[in-house]
């Protein structure tokens, strides 16, 4: 096992504050806001993956401890090819080979996405501040965290460069807006991601974009069931389209459905659902992992892109998530939650879909305790990628199917 240790981190990610929530009411999209954010957490399945579902498997054991937070612990056997980044703690890393490296301090970073060339890093960091709202007639001073959209250096030369901020200020009230999930275009020109500014008294966190020149913020033309709005944002390879989960409810429970918008046409179509989110492109384009919830918890699975239908299953535990493809398409990491701690698992696939078989599935760290809300991303150098089989990304079918939902 190899050790990596580096400077421990102040606080973590993510970390709600109560009295932001308490003052939400005074705002006009705050309810969904809220739901939103829980939905978000829950893999919008009505249950989180790392949470006790009845089923008696659910937890292997006794609840493990995990390193250190300045510590991962990498299986020498994976020698992961390329880089992988993932969030511990609330800290950027990356690993490749038999090691991991931290990128970031100050634990209070997420959500991070590889830039086509590999140079940078984008992520999401939330900054403390205090904003001021009316509240029954009386201007009242909270505790912010404010996100913003960042980008560090791949090699952690410089420091990390803001793009966006979610500072959000009227007259005297100061307050901030959602900003999450930011992946990259492949031609580097715009970021996708979910947010409900520039003001939150006007949007539900739907499905946006962030010119990289100008850094201005435009709302793409998504439907949405209000006031749910939009999750997990991904480009196919071509960048011809973007895979979005539109959230909803069916009764108690989460009603996910996986969307696909076509950039010529500007229209959206359902994929696939309800039940599926945090999809991942493999890279010909013509395959899409995901994130399958239920009643017995979240799995990995594959669908075809053209149809929607799922042809495999990669786990069967109920406690595996946010699938990413291998860039050179022969495996898969995902997260996997065990006695209580998360770890970045990878499986291979052997041969062309869709009859793959499944190969040796290795863990890529061990009890890392890695952040659940923050999937893995992947990158690896074009000169050492396969040479590629041309094929374009399929257009949507002709009519869903049985499996898509409007």
């Amino acid at each position: 096992m190899t050790a990596t240790r580096d400077r421990r981190p102040e606080r973590s990610a993510g970390r709600a504050r109560s009295r932001r929530i308490a003052a939400l009411p005074e705002l006009g999209a705050a309810a969904g806001l809220l739901v939103v954010a829980l939905l978000t957490l829950a893999l919008a399945s009505g249950q989180l993956p790392f949470l006790s579902n009845g089923r008696d498997d659910q937890l292997d054991g006794p609840i493990k401890t995990p390193t250190p937070s300045d510590v991962i612990v990498v299986d020498p056997r994976t020698k992961v090819p390329g880089t992988i980044t993932y969030v511990k703690a609330g800290n950027i890393w990356t690993q490749s080979g038999e090691r991991a490296y931290q990128l970031t301090t100050g634990g209070r970073d997420a959500m991070p996405s590889w830039s086509p060339d590999g140079a940078w890093i984008y992520f999401i960091r939330l900054t403390p501040r205090f904003g001021r709202i009316l509240v029954g007639g009386v201007q009242r001073q909270y505790d912010l965290d404010v996100p913003s959209v960042m980008r560090v250096r791949s090699d952690g030369d410089g420091v990390p460069e803001t793009l966006l901020s979610g500072t959000f200020e009227r007259g005297s009230t100061i307050w901030s807006f959602f900003i999450r999930q930011p992946v990259v275009s492949p031609d580097d020109s715009r970021l996708a991601l979910v947010s409900d500014g520039p003001d939150p008294t006007k949007s539900d966190v739907v499905l946006q974009y962030v010119d990289l020149a100008t850094r201005s913020l435009a709302t793409a033309a998504a439907p949405q069931n209000k006031p749910f709005g939009h999750q997990d944002p991904a480009w196919s390879p071509d960048g011809g389209s973007l895979l979005y989960v539109r959230n909803g409810r069916d009764g108690s429970r989460g009603a996910p459905t996986l969307m696909r918008l076509d950039l010529a046409t500007g229209k959206s179509s359902a994929m696939a659902g309800p039940g599926y989110v945090s999809p991942a492109w493999s890279p010909d384009g013509r395959f899409v992992a995901v994130t399958s919830t239920d009643g017995f918890g979240t799995d990995v699975v594959m669908l075809e892109a053209r149809t929607g239908i799922e042809l495999l299953r990669l786990t069967s535990d109920g406690r595996s998530f946010s699938p990413e493809w291998s860039p050179a398409g022969d495996a898969i990491a995902y997260l996997h939650i065990d006695g209580g701690v998360v770890d970045l698992v990878l499986v291979t696939v052997i041969g062309s879909g869709p009859t793959w078989t499944l190969g040796e599935t290795l863990p890529l760290t061990a009890a890392a305790g890695l952040d659940p809300a923050s999937r893995p991303d992947w990158h690896i150098p074009a000169e050492l990628l396969p040479a590629p089989t041309p094929s374009p990304t399929p257009s949507p079918a002709a009519s869903p199917s049985p499996s898509a939902v409007p």
